[in-house]
């Protein structure tokens, strides 16, 4: 007999929750949607095992529940999160942070939440999961050329967002 779900949850909700904690930017709402998505999966368990991955599986219910979310507000409201990012790296076995990189981190989560849901999809897709543009795709239901439209137009969006600060200290400056 293959993993219980019990086994599963135990094993898997670390990675299910860091992963709904980047595409959403807020710990309580990725949360949330980890707690929403295992119980669906906790019904579905015998299908959800007959499938390649399950894991991939599970992965794909939680970018689903993201994008759909109703509390749509919640998802695009991304509070300061440094000490959030620093202990996702911590929890990655990665060097601890420093402060700028807190700073720096703290910024690209807030520019981040100015995205639309898809475009903020496709990024973590590409550069958390380091998924191709067909992958990711098909995880959206969409065409790879609309993932790299998407990806395109995230991508303009927030080099945009990191200019306009120092435009305006140049403006205040003159």
């Amino acid at each position: 007999m293959g993993v219980t779900f019990e086994q599963f949850a135990v094993a898997r909700i670390p990675s299910l929750l860091r992963y709904a904690i980047v595409l959403t930017g807020d710990r309580d709402l990725a949360q949330d949607i980890v707690q929403e998505v295992l119980a669906r999966a906790h019904v579905k368990w015998r299908r959800i095992t007959g499938a390649d991955s399950p894991e991939a599986y599970v992965r794909r219910m939680v970018l689903n529940e993201y994008l759909s979310w109703r509390r749509s507000w919640a998802a695009r409201n991304v509070h300061a999160v440094g000490e959030r990012l620093a202990e996702l790296d911590d929890a990655r076995g990665a060097a601890p942070d420093h402060a700028q990189g807190v700073v720096d981190a703290d910024a690209l989560w807030h520019r981040l939440a100015t995205l639309g849901r898809k475009q903020r999809a496709v990024l973590v897709l590409r550069y958390y999961e380091h998924l191709d543009d067909d992958a990711i795709a098909e995880l959206l239901g969409c065409s790879p050329a609309t993932v790299r439209s998407h990806a395109s137009r995230a991508l303009k969006n927030l080099r945009l967002s990191s200019e306009r600060p120092h435009m305006m200290h140049a403006q205040e400056a003159s």
